[in-house]
């Protein structure tokens, strides 16, 4: 279930990334690259859970979290500009 979530969420960003940049209103844009945002924080709670669950797979949540919270400073700076 939560793999399936995790697909799901992790599909979403750059497929809302790309409908923002599509968009030619600015508001358009922010409220795609929000729901990208959304969906970049959702896989960072999927990865803390899964860790949860299982702590073997810490090392292998890291680099992704790091991605992710990338991920997220540069959305966040886009719309919040």
């Amino acid at each position: 279930m939560l793999r399936d979530q995790l697909k799901r969420a992790a599909s979403s960003i750059p497929l809302n990334i790309a409908e923002g940049c599509g968009r030619l209103e600015e508001k358009d844009r922010e409220r795609f690259f929000a729901i990208a945002r959304g969906s970049a924080m959702e896989c960072a709670a999927i990865s803390d859970l899964l860790v949860r669950l299982a702590p073997n797979l810490k090392s292998q949540t890291e680099h992704a979290k790091e991605t992710l919270l990338s991920i997220v400073k540069i959305l966040s700076t886009v719309i919040l500009k």
